[in-house]
Parts: structure tokens; sequence; C-alpha cells
């Protein structure tokens, strides 16, 4: 009898989780439309030309009397929205960590994101510091929400289970951003049909974006479960925002081999998201590929994406995370020698290339995560993965400047790109050099069969 009521204890507590971590992967559903739609392909240009439209004679907007080319408003509002999530993720993960009430925090930071895009509908004519303050309350919030909704990882998912879940929400993402984006495309580029001019349909794809992203955060919001601290533990201070930050640093420093594997992310991921963010620059200004063609390719990275995420969880069952982490590096490096040689005015081949992102990019993304998840120190999880989305979101600068100093150079794109090949290169190297074994059981975890 009191084995068949274990059995059953078990079985229930399996069922809960099964159903919590569901509810997780929707939380990737409802916000990864924010970075496919808003940030990947509508906003840039759009907030662009309303910041032109706004713009002296000379080409300058003047946001709080500062001078400010309108070309580069946009750039320029995405930087500030890093240093605000910068000195609130330490502060806000800290807490979420003392209080153990992370639900709240994430509701807040969700929503507070999801208005700021559902409001972007009303930017039009001149507004371009409502699109500027927009944008960075929307960023800012995103990452903040990414920070505790990445926390919950460990606590969702036995050690054996992690690769697995972690990739199914990236899928989750993937899928909804492909989704959306579809039905935005149809909507932009048949604008004229719905009697819409195009800036109203550019609007209209924003706002959706945000009503979206609050419609299905209510999923995981339900699902989702705290684990409330005991009380002595929840009155504790909290430090400020860059004295926290840098308390989260000095505790990280216990786990040296932690840290190790941090670096070697930041490095490699620093690559993944400048081949992101620059690809579409290489496609029209090196190979002479026009708008449609970018947009498509997209796209189809968000397709693939998908299959790359579940494809490599699986790998990473077989293989284990770092192994299989390991091989995307080296995949990375193969795409991007084959992008250099690719011809002029040759979109099939350029989808090719895209496809290859596609199916190394989530599951290069959803290990990463999982794996990290083994080496956060337990009751630690949004402390240590503000740092985590910091290396994910803040500090992937090195990538572009080295792009846009060999662009400047040699005047080449082709080696602006093959330039990139050095992150994942050193991220390999780094990377093989942390035995997340002996991590895993220094941060007080215990150590999975095969990682």
């Amino acid at each position: 009898m009191g084995t068949d009521t274990v059995r059953t204890d078990e079985a229930d507590e399996a069922a809960d989780r099964r159903r919590e971590q569901r509810g997780w992967y929707f939380y990737d559903w409802a916000c990864s439309v924010y970075s496919t739609s808003v940030l990947t392909v509508f906003l840039g240009p759009y907030l662009t030309e309303v910041a032109k439209s706004a713009a002296d004679p000379d080409g300058y907007v003047h946001p709080l009397g500062i001078p400010v080319r309108a070309g580069s408003f946009f750039a320029y509002s995405v930087s500030l929205s890093v240093i605000v999530a910068v000195v609130i993720m330490p502060l806000v993960g800290a807490a979420a960590d003392r209080t153990g009430r992370k639900k709240p925090l994430l509701g807040a930071a969700a929503y507070l994101g999801a208005a700021a895009t559902a409001g972007m509908f009303f930017l039009d004519g001149d507004r371009y510091l409502l699109g500027g303050v927009l944008l960075v309350v929307a960023n800012a919030a995103q990452s903040v929400a990414m920070m505790l909704y990445n926390s919950y990882l460990p606590q969702i998912a036995p050690p054996e289970e992690r690769d697995a879940v972690s990739s199914r929400g990236w899928a989750f993402g993937y899928a909804s951003g492909s989704l959306v984006l579809v039905a935005n495309l149809i909507l932009f580029t048949s604008h004229d049909s719905f009697g819409l001019s195009e800036g109203m349909a550019v609007r209209i794809c924003l706002a959706s974006a945000g009503l979206w992203w609050g419609a299905f955060a209510l999923i995981p919001l339900r699902r989702l479960r705290d684990r409330r601290k005991p009380s002595a533990e929840t009155g504790e201070a909290t430090a400020p925002g860059l004295r926290q930050l840098a308390a989260t640093v000095r505790d990280m420093r216990r786990h040296p081999l932690t840290l190790a594997f941090l670096l070697a992310y930041l490095i490699y991921n620093d690559g993944i998201q400048t081949v992101i963010s620059q690809a579409s620059v290489y496609g029209s200004e090196e190979l002479g590929l026009g708008q449609s063609t970018l947009i498509v390719a997209v796209l189809l990275v968000q397709v693939l994406a998908v299959c790359g995420a579940l494809g490599m969880g699986r790998l990473a069952r077989r293989f284990g995370a770092k192994r299989t982490i390991l091989g995307s590096l080296v995949a990375w490096t193969l795409i991007l020698s084959v992008g250099y040689f690719l011809p002029a005015g040759a979109p099939v081949w350029f989808f090719v290339l895209a496809g290859g992102i596609g199916l190394v990019l989530g599951g290069s993304q959803a290990l990463s995560r999982s794996l990290f998840s083994h080496l956060v120190p337990p009751g630690k999880e949004a402390e240590y993965f503000s740092a985590y989305e910091m290396s994910d979101r803040g500090m992937s600068w090195l990538g572009p400047l080295l792009f846009g100093l060999t662009y400047q150079l040699t005047g080449s794109y082709r080696d602006a790109i093959i330039s990139l090949v050095l992150f994942f290169v050193l991220g390999f190297a780094l990377l093989a050099r942390v035995p997340v074994r002996r991590a895993i059981g220094d941060a007080g975890n215990p150590v999975p069969e095969r990682i």
C-alpha cells in the first residue's frame, strides 16, 4: 500500500511538472514575436523614417537638446535600453531569489513590455521621441522578463530533462515568430488591398506583437508556481542595481568554472548575435539582394530554427549538451566560410545560407541555456541568470565592432563576415576547456548521466 502511494505521488508530481513545463513554453510563444516582428523586421526602418521626418535641415533630431543623426536614433535607443536592463536585471534577479516571488515580477515585466509594444500603434508623424521611449521600455522589460523566465528552468525540469525542455521552449518561440511574421508580411505587402497606408500597416504589425505578447503571457502566469522562501529570508534588503551586479559577480568568483562557461558563451554568442544582425547588411550591400528576399530569408531562419532546436535537443540526449554545442560552433564556422564565397545576385544560395543558420541557431541557444542551468548554485537562479541575460543581450558589442572595423579597413563585407569566425574558434577553445561535470558538482547540483 505504501509503495502504491509513493508511485501515485510520483506520478502526480510528474504530471504537475509537465503541466508547468507546458506553461513555461508559452512564454517563449508569447514574447518571441517582439524580437522577430518588432526588433528584427519592422521597427528599425520605421522609427528611422519617423526620426527623419522630425529632423532639421542637417538631418539631426535633438532629444533632450542632444544633436543625434536621425539615422542613428534607433541604434542609440537600443543601446540605452541595454544600459537600463543591465542596471535593473541584477536588482530584480536578487529580489526574486530572496523572496521566491518570481511570478509577480515576471508578470509586471511582461505586461510593461507588451503595453509599450502595443503603444507603438501611436507612433506616427514626427513622434520619434515617443518611439524611442517605447523602445527603451519594451526592450528593457523584455530583458528582465527573459531573465526571470530562464531562471525557472532549473526549478521545473530535473537535470535529465533540461536539454529537451529548453529546446522545446526555443522551438515554441521560433514557431510563434514564424506564424506572426507570415501574417504581418501578408498585411504589409497587401496593405493597399486592405485599404491601409504602408505606415498604418506597420503600426498595426507593431501593435499586434504587443497584443499577442500580453494575451499568451496569461498561460505561463497561470501555470508557473512560485517557490516561496522562508519568512526569515524575505526581509533582506536588495542593493541598488549596480551594487547588486557587483555582488553577483563577487559571488560568481566563488564558482570559477561557472564563470569560465559564461566567458565562453559571451564570446561565441557575440558571434551568433553579430551574424544575425549583420546578415541582412551583407545580403543587401555585398550580394545586391532586395528587401523581399531578405524578409523571406528571415522567415526561413525562423521556420528551420524550430527543427534545429528540437533536432539538437535529440543530439544532446545522445552525445551530451557540451559536445553538441561544440559541434554547432564548428557548423557556424563552416556557414561563415560558405557565406564568404556566395555569388552576388543569387538569392537561392543566400536562402541556403539562411537555412544553415536556422538549423544551428535555435539549438545553440537552447542548449547553452540548459547547460548553464546546471552550473547555477541552488537558490540563486534569477541572480545568476541576470548575468547570463546580460551576456546574451548586453555584452554583444565586440562582434559588430570587429565587423565594422574590418569593413572600414578593407572595404569588403566578405572580409567583414569571415572575420567573425574568430568568435566561434575562440568560443570553441574556451568551452572545450571547461570541465562541466566538475563545474556542476562545484555548484552543488547533481551531475546528469550525460552532459
